[in-house]
């Protein structure tokens, strides 16, 4: 029988293998200090700092095929992405540089996890499984429906397109944020006629559920459903993905930061998977518009107190000028 030997990483406490000999991959040659850290810190929280140009990318490739090596079953391995597209490359490129065991690995969007666990569980939130997801045009399109039937159209007072309206629904349940506070902070000229935007928005939701519909944002809200709903199911699904990973956490929103959460949660409110890193870049998030925080990252220690924060700062991209530059303004940042 093969001997392992332990020790700590520099960044804490946690404990992970060191064996050379055991991988066909050389993790200590391919990679620098702080993206070796990163790939073999594999117990407990994590969050990865990775600026534009550090090998975050390369990190989690390289951090799919060590767990694998490790002997972690890769359907216990759970990759969040910004993209499908995203995580079917990681996957690929983790693959070709292991084996085809890497492409096994559960890997997807928010959504299409979410989507993935209500098609067998839509029952328990009142939904049939078969239920059908709406796009955004679609999602557009009943808002129109149910603002002509609310005969909202023929108001005297110019009322707001179907696209607004949206944007209006989709930001207040993306954010956390009342309907009122939306209007007053974007479209304060909507305020006269708050009421019946509210009235409005509550038929959506009434009809989605009447229909066996669901949008993209239903896909999170319904998942935090279930989860709180039924903790045997919550506690099921934690159990089963043992190794958690996301990136570009810093374009997540609060649900998507609150599914993570619920994730690492036993029914006692302990944490019972605390095996999760994050990877994102806390100087950057360009996705506010569509209800995305930065404060996920700047909270993650916070909601996770045994967290290790690996800073990755080699960059291969840009020159060291421009490097200066930039690390100037950031300087001069607020947080």
């Amino acid at each position: 029988m093969k001997k392992y030997e332990l020790r700590k990483s520099v960044f804490g406490g946690n404990l992970h293998l060191v064996t050379p000999q055991r991988f066909l991959i050389n993790y200590q040659h391919d990679l620098n200090q702080s993206q070796y850290e990163a790939v073999t810190s594999v117990n407990g929280p994590h969050l990865v700092i990775a600026g534009a140009g550090t090998g975050k990318t390369r990190t989690i490739v390289y951090r799919v095929a060590y767990l694998v090596e490790l002997g972690v079953k890769p359907q216990d391995i759970l990759l969040l992405t910004f993209t499908r597209k995203a995580a079917q490359e990681m996957l690929r490129r983790a693959a070709m540089l292991l084996d085809s065991r890497c492409e096994s690995v559960a890997g997807g969007t928010f959504h299409s996890f979410a989507n993935s666990i209500l098609r067998k569980y839509a029952q328990l939130i009142d939904y049939e499984s078969s239920f059908t997801i709406l796009d955004q045009g679609d999602a557009e399109d009943t808002i129109n429906l149910i603002r002509t039937r609310l005969r909202l159209d023929t108001r005297e007072i110019r009322f707001p397109r179907k696209e607004t309206l949206y944007d209006i629904h989709s930001k207040s349940v993306n954010t956390l944020t009342p309907i009122h506070d939306i209007l007053a902070k974007e479209y304060p000229h909507y305020l006269e006629i708050e009421e019946e935007i509210q009235n409005l928005s509550s038929k959506y939701e009434v009809y989605k559920q009447k229909h066996n519909l669901m949008d993209y944002d239903d896909l999170l809200v319904n998942l935090i459903k279930l989860f709180k709903k039924r903790e045997d199911i919550r506690n099921l699904i934690s159990t089963k993905y043992k190794y958690i990973m996301v990136d570009e956490y810093q374009d997540t929103n609060r649900i998507q930061a609150e599914i993570i959460r619920l994730l690492a949660m036993k029914p006692d409110g302990t944490y019972s998977n605390e095996n999760i890193l994050v990877v994102g870049d806390d100087a950057q998030s360009i996705y506010a518009f569509r209800g995305a925080t930065i404060r996920n990252i700047l909270e993650f220690p916070e909601t996770f107190p045994k967290c290790e924060i690996i800073t990755l700062e080699e960059n291969y991209r840009s020159t060291q000028a421009i490097l200066d530059v930039a690390n100037e303004i950031l300087n001069r940042a607020k947080e």
